[in-house]
């Protein structure tokens, strides 16, 4: 998802989003673990997405 995307969310919604990305950060890296990873840059992905959504949401939290 693009930053300007994220930014037009609610507060609620950013923190929802953020969970989904966590919960799937956590199964790559199970799936790392076991050995049946495809791809694995898509961890790479997800924590600079993570990154990105936290700050965001920092920002709009600060404004509150």
């Amino acid at each position: 998802m693009k930053p300007h995307e994220i930014r037009e969310m609610t507060i609620e919604e950013i923190e929802k989003y953020l969970r989904e990305l966590k919960d799937k950060y956590f199964d790559l890296r199970a799936q790392k673990v076991m050995g049946s990873l495809t791809n694995p840059m898509e961890i790479r992905k997800t924590k600079r997405e993570i990154a990105r959504v936290l700050t965001i949401l920092n920002e709009k939290k600060k404004l509150k």
